[in-house]
Formats: C-alpha cells, structure tokens, sequence
C-alpha cells in the first residue's frame, strides 16, 4: 500500500514537472509568433514640451509663491490660446484643402474655358511652427543599426515640408564599408530631395562614422568629439605555422587567382598579401573621393590619413562646422520650431540582445586602448 501511494506521488509530481515544462515551451513560440508577425515600431515624439517644461520648472523655482502662481495662470492662458490658434489654423487650411479639390474639379470640367479658378488664400495670421524632426543613430562594428534608420528616414521623407528642418544625433567610431557605405547612402536620401540636414556629434563619428557625418550639409560636433579616421584597416590572423608545428595540413583551392588573397590557416603568399593591400588601397581611395565630394573644402590629402582629431581640431581642417553640443542645437531651435523625436524600434530576439551587448563592450575596451586620454 505504502508502495502504490510513493508510486503515485511520483507520477503526480512527474505530470506536473512535464506540463510546466509544455506550458514554458507554448508560452515561447507564442511570443516567438507574436514577434514575428510584428517586425517594429516607429516612435513620434513631440519633444518640444519636454524642454519647455524644464524652462518653465527652472523659472518657476526662483520666484515666490505669488509670482509662480501669476506664472502658472499667464502660462495656462498662452497654451489654451495657443491650442485655439492651433485649431483655427487646422480648420482653415481644411477648408482651404476642399476649395482647391472644388477648383481643380471646375477647372477640369471647364477645360474649354480661359478663366481658372485661382485657390483660396487663408486669411488667418497663425504661423505654425516649422518641424525641427530629430533622427539618432549609435552604430557599432556591422552597422545594423541602418535598418532603422532607413525606416526613420523613409518616414520622415514621407511627411516633410520644404521649412522643416532634420538633424542627426550620430554616434560612432566605424565599422565594415558595405555597412557604412548604406548607412551614408540612406542619409544621402536627403540629398536627392534637395533637404538639408545636419549632422551634431558629441562623441565620437570617426572612419565610417565620419564617411556618414560628411553626407550633411553641416556638421555640428562638441569640443571634445573624435572626427576623423578617413583610412581603412584590415588584419587576419594566421595559424599556419601552429598547424604545422602539430602535422596539420590545410588544402585550399580557389577558382580565380585572386578568390582568396589572405587566409587564417594556409600559407600566404607575397602576392597575396600585395593584392590585398591594393584592395585597401582602392577602398581608400573610394573614401577619398567619397569625403571631398561633399566637403570640397577639405585639403583630402592632409585629412585622410587614418588620423583623429578632436572637434576643435578637426574644425581648423574644415572636417566640422560648427563646435557645438546637441542638447544646445536643439535649444537653439526651441523658439522657432516643433521638435520632433523620430525612433523605430526592431524587435530583437534575446540572443540579439546579448550579442549585442558583448559587441558593444568589445568595442568600446578596444577603442579606449585606441584612444584613452
């Protein structure tokens, strides 16, 4: 009897190890479904209210409690005024929308007729604030963070005006060319539709992350910002002489004399290893030409040596603009225009995550060897 009970508990506890096991795994191909049926999300901000809320917090913690209240009053009288403008001017320019569609429609039907009706001129005194839309991009090593600046771009190219402004809050010390060459080819989307655009570093946008920053028509970056870097580098390590030393033999064979020029584990040759740097000679070059296309006053000659420099450096040599930080662009641009915060967020699996994390770490310990103070 005591045997049959320990039996059953037995079972009782092994039906119940099997089905949270089952229910763990249902729970994580639902997730798994739910992820990939929802690729990412695109995140619009209006950021303006953020920073007038803290100019507004900053003024009100120097007065007394009588002038913070006249202050809280004035200001909730100027937002609901400016709220009414607002709706005022998106009625008129609704109305104004409808009289053009009437105008275009009589203008077809009268095809006949020499007199076109002429739009609608809005007769109200609101200005709405141009937009200032504010991209961010923190690349690392592949540059596959392109993916959502394509779709940041893509969205903000689908709703800009010609008094909008864009800006580009770009980190990075460089990566693979075909990553970067993307990455500088989306933001030469602009470019194309004759939309200018600037770039604000304030850490570093050094070798392919430089070759993204030359694409604006300006480029704003802090004091101590690292610019630079327009050189390529490449090293592969060789394990040739290990194997041997173990009686390890490795066959390689190639169709094409130059399908492999260097290799990890075979004996490189001489002419391989001079087609090799000749390939990095033409990818310098190709950087070369990229740069003084689009910063035609820099000497390319005296820039493009492999070498960093900070901002304020690198401003003599005509590689920046302007020695500023983003948070001051930004302000500078509170009074006269609607800033606004463009973001698209991947869904990423957990070991994207981790990976992710482990290369960002790598990065960042190889490039303060680099370029520790």
């Amino acid at each position: 009897m005591n045997w049959f009970s320990e039996y059953s508990l037995f079972l009782a506890e092994t039906a119940t190890v099997v089905i949270a096991i089952l229910a763990v795994l249902v729970f994580i191909l639902s997730q798994r479904r739910k992820s990939a049926t929802v690729a990412g999300r695109l995140s619009v901000k209006d950021i303006s209210q953020e920073y007038e809320q803290v100019k507004d917090d900053m003024l009100m913690s120097s007065m007394d409690e009588l002038e913070a209240k006249l202050f809280m009053k004035d200001l909730k009288k100027q937002k609901k005024n400016e709220r009414k403008q607002a709706k005022l001017a998106a009625k008129q320019k609704k109305k104004q929308a409808k009289n053009q569609e009437k105008s275009a429609e009589q203008t077809s039907s009268d095809s006949d007729s020499n007199n076109v009706a002429k739009p609608v001129e809005s007769n109200t005194n609101q200005q709405v604030k141009p937009k200032l839309f504010v991209l961010s991009f923190n690349g690392s090593m592949d540059a596959h963070e392109v993916e959502e600046l394509r779709q940041e771009i893509t969205a903000v190219l689908a709703v800009i005006k010609p008094e909008d402004k864009v800006v580009i809050k770009l980190e990075s010390p460089g990566g693979v060319v075909h990553g970067y060459g993307l990455a500088a080819s989306q933001l030469l989307r602009f470019r194309r539709r004759d939309i200018p655009f600037t770039v604000v570093v304030d850490k570093v946008a050094a070798s392919g992350g430089y070759m993204m920053a030359c694409t604006a028509n300006k480029i704003v970056a802090a004091p101590f910002a690292i610019v630079g870097s327009i050189g390529v580098v490449a090293q592969i390590p060789n394990f040739n002489r290990l194997l041997k030393k173990h009686d390890v033999d490795i066959e390689l064979q190639t169709a094409g004399a130059y399908k492999r020029t260097l290799t990890m584990f075979g004996e490189n040759t001489e002419e391989g290893r001079q087609k090799f740097k000749q390939e990095l000679e033409e990818t310098h070059l190709l950087f070369k030409d990229f740069v003084k296309e689009y910063r035609p006053n820099v000497d390319i000659e005296q820039v493009a040596t492999g070498e960093h420099w900070f901002a304020t450096q690198a401003k003599n040599k005509g590689l920046v603009d302007e020695i500023s930080t983003s948070d001051d662009f930004i302000l500078s641009h509170l009074q006269t225009h609607k800033i606004i915060s463009v973001c698209y967020q991947r869904r990423q699996k957990l070991s994207e995550r981790i990976s992710k994390n482990v290369m960002k770490s790598v990065e960042r310990l190889f490039f303060r060897q680099e370029n520790g103070l």
